[in-house]
């Protein structure tokens, strides 16, 4: 695993853009694998705001989306359907029809699991694949367990994800309970991850991710095995590390 240092949020953001678009820059026809939460926001925001100065072009650009929460339609604001729009496509130049983000509003799992998966897999996977790290390591949806997950499938989300997604709802009580996320073997098959961390919460997870076993008691530990993945993270992100 590579270790790019950021001074702070701004700058990890700044970092993590000028990965991903070089790769729209060398590729105009690839695919993006992409994240939703609080991490990402800053990437999107300055890959906006190079597309608004005519740097980059995502007219070709593919996009696939890690996950979604079960049970909310596309046109709800906590979907993650919503949140890309808000955040990202509505402000470039992509082809809608190219963006593609899990079927939460399908209550059929195994259906709407296997028909993502075949989408995935149909397109080539990933070039790229832009990750967050939630505070108990998982990636994506895939929660802390016994074993590593393969393909899109349905999971139960923990506490505390479910605590720390509370802060974009209303009320801890809205916050759904489920979500249909890209398994971690999926994941892997990215030719190139970029995971983004930022602030002191996430620093004992990047450190387990980056220095501890492999072990899908941390599921992005699996990401030591990657053969061209990235971290970029912040000083507090970064302060357990014995390295940083």
């Amino acid at each position: 695993m590579k270790i790019i240092h950021a001074k702070d949020y701004a700058d990890m953001s700044r970092k993590a853009a000028n990965i991903i678009s070089a790769q729209v820059i060398l590729k105009p026809d690839c695919i993006l694998g992409l994240a939703t939460g609080s991490t990402p926001i800053g990437a999107y925001q300055q890959l906006i705001k190079w597309y608004e100065k005519g740097d980059v072009d995502f007219a070709q650009v593919s996009t696939y989306n890690l996950d979604e929460y079960r049970g909310l339609l596309h046109d709800d604001p906590q979907s993650y359907h919503f949140f890309m729009r808000d955040n990202f496509f509505n402000h470039i130049n992509i082809d809608l029809s190219r963006t593609h983000v899990p079927d939460g509003s399908t209550t059929d799992a195994a259906a709407a699991c296997a028909e993502y998966d075949r989408m995935v897999a149909a397109a080539g996977y990933p070039d790229l694949q832009l990750l967050g790290i939630g505070n108990n390591g998982h990636i994506g949806f895939n929660e802390p367990d016994d074993h590593f997950s393969a393909g899109t499938h349905c999971v139960d989300l923990t506490e505390s994800t479910i605590e720390a997604n509370s802060r974009l709802f209303d009320n801890i009580d809205d916050v759904p309970r489920q979500a249909y996320t890209m398994g971690v073997q999926t994941i892997m098959y990215a030719r190139m991850i970029v995971i983004a961390a930022s602030g002191e919460k996430k620093a004992q997870a990047v450190r387990d991710m980056c220095f501890g076993p492999v072990t899908p008691s941390c599921p992005a530990s699996i990401l030591q095995l990657h053969t061209n993945c990235v971290v970029v993270a912040d000083e507090a992100a970064l302060s357990l590390c014995p390295e940083a």
